[in-house]
């Protein structure tokens, strides 16, 4: 039976530009075997042609419409939302621009002016872009959309921060909880992958991912199967302290090609048991 593999990329299928052992192998292996591979990150400072290229390079066959990131979910997320004569104010990187315009979001430098604020990754934040985005929100009444939650980000050196930096910095002017977080874990996201790109039924589905909150827990809620690695930001001691149970925990995506055959043979029964 075919099945649908998300896998996410930092932490899981390499760190920085070292690609974990046995990643390459293990996308090779299922690709091979006629199985859809994608990839999600919540990561929102590079292009999904840059991750294409960065893949590519590293010996993993992908394409364009297999890469999925917060920038794209939030672009299509924010499509199907605004009404187009509406603007957006946007905190980010220029792959986050990009990906907006690439789906027609109009875009203002002027926060007075913005019906939303987008916020993303942003290296070069400032307090004056936190106080446009509080004043947009205070005199407009502005939706405010996050791309993804991820506190930090893995890398070879340890962990840094990420968008949940500037959630939190919002969060705490405001006072209130910001409108809608995209990318993982959000229910629109896991959709848009689960129904539009792979096209296959949840439980043909696993995710594949090192965070528990993020991959595992949009996994569980969405009826995914989900397989948790421990190459990045979550540990045992994680599981114990979150409370959210990965179906399956492996020391790294290579040990996937081994339990292959696990994961096949429950396939089977499911669908004989629906038969």
């Amino acid at each position: 039976m075919k099945k649908g593999f998300i896998f996410d990329l930092d932490g899981t299928i390499y760190l920085d530009n070292q690609l974990i052992k046995g990643s390459a192998e293990t996308i090779d292996f299922l690709q091979n075997r006629g199985h859809h591979v994608v990839f999600f990150t919540n990561k929102s400072i590079a292009t999904r042609t840059d991750y294409v290229k960065k893949l590519n390079h590293l010996g993993i066959r992908t394409s364009l419409e297999d890469i999925i990131n917060s920038n794209y979910v939030t672009a299509r997320f924010l499509k199907q939302k605004m009404n187009p004569s509406e603007l957006a104010y946007v905190i980010g990187e220029k792959a986050l621009y990009d990906e907006l315009e690439k789906e027609g979001i109009l875009i203002t430098e002027d926060a007075n002016l913005a019906n939303y604020i987008v916020l993303g990754w942003d290296r070069q934040f400032t307090y004056e872009k936190l106080k446009q985005a509080y004043m947009a929100w205070r005199n407009n009444h502005a939706l405010i959309i996050a791309t993804n939650p991820d506190r930090t980000c893995p890398t070879a050196e340890g962990p840094v921060p990420d968008c949940g930096a500037l959630i939190g910095a919002f969060e705490g002017v405001s006072g209130i909880k910001i409108d809608h977080i995209m990318g993982k874990p959000s229910r629109f996201a896991a959709d848009l992958i689960v129904n539009h790109i792979l096209k296959l039924k949840p439980e043909q589905c696993y995710i594949v991912g090192d965070r528990l909150e993020t991959d595992i827990h949009m996994g569980n809620v969405y009826g995914l199967h989900t397989i948790l690695v421990l190459t990045g930001i979550s540990t045992q001691q994680t599981i114990k302290t979150t409370g959210i149970q990965p179906e399956y925990i492996l020391e790294s995506v290579k040990e996937i090609m081994q339990m292959s055959e696990i994961m096949d043979c429950k396939a089977e029964r499911r669908g004989a048991l629906h038969d």
